[in-house]
């Protein structure tokens, strides 16, 4: 087995993720869109852990996690679907900004970046030229206001960048009436405070907490918490772009199946669910789709039993959060 996937190599690979990679849904699919913005998230993981090799300690450096030198991925998510629109990764120390740039021609003037403060950079900020972002601050950045609004934010300038800041507060009380206050300060270049007011802004910033969801799932769902196998740097890449190809190959399945139940937000299709059914499908090779070309057959198995098995709104929500702009 090993011979064979080192004849195929990655390209073929990373080339099947590159066909499936993209936005999935509809401009009408409950949420994915805030307003005429469709919201994605850049994000980086760096907890994929690889054998401990000298060719990937040569390639990935002496970097570990628990004794393991790991790979830095970065995706760029449609948060409405946890879809994947493209993705890169390689040693950690190529750092967040720098690997989310190579994904920056993805981005299309109807989308909304949703960024955590480790894209909190005058030159990042200055190069997401083809859509609008919404992102955090560290708190140590000091920036001129130059205009205060009606909803309190204010207008300011970052490089040549004109931006409005939102400071908000945060009031999270858990189960056992434990409260916790703290701040957070965001940064948007959506500038006009009577179309996109504060507090609005500030309940959709939640929605990139939705890209944690895809590591979690890739990490654990799919690989069960294992390290990746490979002994070398071309075996990783043949690795992580066969993941990544799985990965979104059941995303679109389950966006598809979404699609069959109108008004059906995609967010309660179960991913396990799906990988369960796809691997049932493998073992047995039967009613993957059945004869004839009707609604119903072309949903397939691995559809139909998501679609039963949909998860309940009122227990799985989409995030919301507890901050108020002040």
């Amino acid at each position: 087995m090993r011979d064979l996937r080192r004849r195929i190599g990655s390209a073929p690979v990373r080339a099947l993720f590159e066909a499936l990679a993209g936005l999935r849904v509809q401009t009408t699919t409950p949420g994915v869109r805030f307003g005429a913005y469709r919201m994605v998230s850049f994000d980086g993981c760096s907890s994929l852990r690889v054998p401990d090799s000298e060719r990937n300690r040569a390639w990935l450096g002496r970097t570990s996690h628990h004794g393991y030198p790991t790979l830095e991925l970065m995706t760029l998510v449609e948060t409405g679907t946890r879809a994947l629109v493209g993705a890169v990764f390689g040693p950690t120390a190529g750092g967040e900004s720098s690997y989310a740039g190579r994904l920056l021609h993805l981005l299309r003037p109807d989308m909304l970046v949703l960024g955590d403060k480790g894209f909190d950079s005058n030159a990042f900020l200055s190069a997401v030229t083809d859509a609008q972002v919404l992102g955090r601050l560290r708190s140590n950045r000091r920036t001129p206001v130059l205009a205060r609004l009606a909803d309190d934010s204010y207008l300011s300038v970052i490089g040549t960048v004109k931006v409005r800041f939102i400071d908000a507060q945060i009031a999270v009380t858990c189960a056992n009436g434990t409260s916790f206050i703290g701040s957070d300060r965001l940064v948007t270049t959506l500038t006009d405070a009577r179309r996109h007011p504060a507090t609005a802004l500030v309940g959709l910033y939640h929605q990139r907490w939705e890209h944690e969801s895809v590591y979690y799932t890739l990490r654990h769902t799919i690989m069960n918490g294992r390290n990746l196998r490979s002994g070398d740097p071309a075996g990783i890449e043949q690795e992580m772009w066969s993941l990544l190809a799985l990965y979104q190959a059941l995303r679109t399945v389950m966006v598809d199946a979404a699609k069959f139940l109108p008004g059906t937000d995609p967010e309660r299709c179960c991913f396990t669910i799906a990988l369960r059914a796809a691997r049932d499908q493998v073992i047995q090779a039967a009613g993957i789709i059945a004869a004839g070309a009707d609604r119903d057959t072309l949903l397939g198995t691995i559809g139909r039993r998501i679609l039963v098995r949909r998860l309940d709104p009122a227990i799985k929500p989409r995030r919301h959060g507890t901050k108020v702009a002040g």
